[in-house]
């Protein structure tokens, strides 16, 4: 069995998949909230081989093979604050996420807070998803009544009117949340959320994305060139094993 064959055979499975999350990087570094997915290749190691037929397993004279192994996950770094002057458009400060309803009842987890009026004027975000409050329940805005108002802490108001307090929980690992289409998340196996005691708000502002497009396209290049790399080398390879068959007959 030819090592190096296979060492870079499982290099460019790896590169595939970092491929993946960068091209998904890429194409929502506009969504609001969004969080980018990260990459991380390291090394496993698959046996020992002996350089030597009368050396012993784990021997200075044996060396470890080495196999690429892919780790994703997801950068939960904050991004920019950008001013919308919307009503509707909230940002979180700090920890936390906005909790919703998705339309098949369960509940989800988001920092995308560009939300809009539903025609029974009940507040969504992204995907129809129903905005909660801190007791669980949809928000609904009163018929030809004021502005709405978001205090810092959360608390919506019509007027004098108190439409409750926005539901903002936070994770103790957010490496138990399970990202979803459309920038959401939901708890993994232990993963139970908890009310932000002091969330920190601001109406009228979005957050953006945590991507830097520019960094994604240099990640393009070197995975390109990697590829490129190992491409070469099974190719070489394959020469090589050939002419050693063709010279043995």
């Amino acid at each position: 069995m030819n090592i190096g064959l296979y060492q870079s055979a499982s290099a460019l499975s790896a590169l595939e998949r970092w491929q993946e999350a960068v091209a998904q990087n890429i194409t929502s570094s506009e969504t609001n909230g969004y969080r980018k997915r990260t990459i991380n290749i390291s090394t496993t190691t698959a046996g020992e081989i002996q350089a030597d037929p009368r050396a012993k397993i784990g021997s200075d004279s044996t060396f470890q093979t080495l196999f690429p192994k892919v780790n994703t996950g997801v950068n939960y770094g904050g991004g920019q604050t950008q001013p919308t002057k919307r009503d509707l458009d909230v940002a979180i400060q700090g920890d936390g996420f906005f909790e919703v309803q998705m339309p098949d009842g369960s509940r989800a987890y988001t920092r995308n807070g560009e939300f809009h009026l539903r025609q029974d004027r009940t507040l969504v975000g992204a995907g129809g998803a129903e905005v909660l409050t801190d007791s669980g329940a949809p928000i609904t805005l009163l018929q030809n009544g004021k502005s709405l108002v978001v205090n810092r802490d959360g608390t919506l108001f019509q007027g004098d009117v108190a439409l409750g307090r926005l539901s903002i929980q936070r994770f103790a690992n957010n490496a138990a949340l399970v990202p979803t289409s459309g920038g959401f998340f939901i708890p993994g196996a232990g993963g139970q959320p908890e009310p932000v005691a002091e969330p920190d708000l601001l109406q009228g502002y979005l957050e953006s994305s945590n991507v830097t497009p520019l960094r994604e396209m240099v990640d393009l290049v070197l995975i390109s060139r990697a590829y490129e790399a190992n491409q070469k080398i099974i190719t070489t390879i394959d020469q090589q094993m050939e002419k050693t068959l063709q010279a043995l007959g």
